[in-house]
């Protein structure tokens, strides 16, 4: 049941993340230069309430250190990668496991 369910999250960030390098792809062609949708856009998109909330919560726990260098970094990110990356690691969690050849248990 686990497995399926990390496959099934896997797949569905890939996903987004095929349907993300087409709608940059589209952007991109249209406008004449390059265009990405980063991390921080696709979340005020989303749901922009929950990243205001996040931030002081991040600051006030953790310091100023995770959230400058380390958060901005991450929100600065193309959506797509991150949602692929995040997807294949999904995706290799929940994979089946290969039988062992011979007497090795």
């Amino acid at each position: 049941m686990i497995r399926f369910l990390l496959r099934a999250i896997g797949l569905i960030s890939l996903a987004a993340a095929f349907i993300l390098v087409i709608y940059d792809g589209t952007k991109s062609i249209a406008g004449n230069a390059l265009s990405l949708t980063s991390v921080r856009a696709l979340w005020t998109l989303l749901n922009a309430a929950s990243l205001a909330k996040i931030e002081p919560l991040i600051k006030s726990y953790a310091g100023g250190f995770l959230w400058d260098p380390v958060m901005v970094t991450f929100l600065s990110l193309p959506a797509s990668a991150v949602l692929g990356v995040l997807g294949i690691v999904f995706i290799l969690l929940g994979r089946k496991r290969r039988p062992l050849i011979g007497y090795a248990r």
